[in-house]
């Protein structure tokens, strides 16, 4: 479940190992540029954490936003 907090939407995913959720990153990455619309994330070892905020709407939450977490959790499913 994504949470908006501090004018961001987060969430964290976990998986098997390093190489799967290096894979994941690599299809949202896809995603990210298909939308021009790129997250602030952070991985270790099996767990990636996604921050999403709207850069040229001052870092607030926008549509494009909820967009690309739908679109991601896609992905994981």
């Amino acid at each position: 479940m994504w949470i908006e907090e501090d004018n961001k939407l987060k969430k964290t995913f976990k998986f098997k190992d390093f190489q799967e959720a290096f894979a994941f990153m690599t299809r949202v990455a896809f995603l990210a540029e298909a939308q021009n619309h790129h997250p602030n994330w952070s991985n270790v070892y099996n767990t990636v954490e996604i921050e999403l905020t709207t850069h040229d709407a001052g870092n607030t939450v926008t549509k494009k936003d909820h967009a690309l977490a739908k679109a991601i959790d896609g992905l994981s499913s």
